[in-house]
């Protein structure tokens, strides 16, 4: 089995760089001093995920029922059909997804398969990840451009990378089927940060290992690690839609590519700025702060994501 992926440190780099800024003494000065680079997603010709999507799911740890649901809505509710809510909604953030050449794609979730007694351990590695996810590919020849293939980890999982550089990753696998025939796919991976590192992969809904201690905010769903985990996985499946076999749209290196979410990482509402995620909507019961509607009431903080029309990083309040 090979596997390729592109490692998306969806909030540690954002931390490492715009947060030593705002610690620096002069924070303002450094912020404006240097014009950032605009950011350019260039399509380099590969296929891409279209139309119909089924995301299957292996729940590797031990989850329980709430956890579980908070992601199933929101995977249902990106999913452009007649019982979405009115925007800021989460199938309105998805829609921006049309603008690249994918075209308009629906979101629908397929198999699920739990992994509660750890067949491969509580220490994963890239290759474990790759293989797990492939358990999970359908049959036949070739690529596969209708699947994604999703495994999340639970908090007491250790995965290579995990909180040190990484939240959350995407990519694409090979496995060898019968006849000879060798199918290619695209996968993802999120871990539970909610023990190991709230800080850098559940912010703003804690406190961020460095930077400004500005207050966290209270998580829609409750949750202050599956919240966080949305987020991860919002950036994961609109980098795997759009550059799911490193040929797609991004900037930069293919190792290492800036693509729809990563470059407007730590973006999710008007005004934002490091260490500040911007002005979102406040529910008036719990307090909770989010932008985007969901499926059966649900509510959701969803970064920013590039959208190719205007150029530009796109928030959804």
């Amino acid at each position: 089995m090979a596997s390729s992926s592109s490692c998306l440190s969806i909030h540690l780099l954002l931390f490492s760089v715009l947060f030593s800024a705002c610690s620096a003494s002069h924070p303002a000065r450094m912020l404006f001093l240097v014009k950032p680079k605009p950011i350019i997603l260039k399509y380099h010709g590969g296929d891409l995920l279209k139309g119909n999507i089924t995301v299957n799911l292996l729940w590797y740890g031990k989850f329980n029922p709430s956890e579980k649901s908070i992601i199933i809505d929101f995977l249902n509710s990106i999913s452009t059909n007649n019982s979405i809510p009115p925007p800021p909604s989460a199938a309105s953030w998805w829609n921006t997804t049309a603008s690249y050449n994918t075209g308009q794609s629906k979101i629908s979730v397929g198999s699920q398969i739990s992994d509660q007694n750890y067949s491969v351990g509580k220490s994963l590695t890239d290759s474990d990840i790759t293989s797990l996810a492939s358990k999970l590919a359908t049959p036949g020849p070739g690529k596969n451009l209708n699947s994604f293939n999703l495994v999340l980890t639970s908090t007491d999982v250790l995965v290579d990378g995990f909180c040190m550089s990484r939240c959350g990753v995407h990519g694409s696998g090979r496995v060898k089927r019968r006849h000879g025939h060798r199918l290619e796919f695209a996968y993802g991976w999120v871990g539970n940060p909610t023990i190991q590192c709230p800080g850098e992969c559940a912010w703003p809904f804690h406190k961020p290992t460095v930077g400004p201690q500005t207050p966290p905010l209270t998580p829609p769903n409750g949750d202050v690690g599956v919240d966080g985990m949305v987020i991860s996985l919002a950036t994961i499946l609109a980098g795997a839609v759009t550059n799911p076999f490193d040929k797609g749209y991004f900037q930069g290196s293919p190792s290492m590519p800036m693509e729809a979410v990563t470059a407007c990482a730590g973006l999710f509402g008007s005004g934002a700025f490091p260490g500040y995620p911007g002005k979102l909507l406040v529910d008036k019961k719990t307090g909770a702060s989010y932008n985007a509607l969901g499926v059966k009431g649900r509510k959701y903080l969803i970064p920013a994501i590039w959208d190719p029309n205007t150029l530009k990083c796109k928030t959804l309040v």
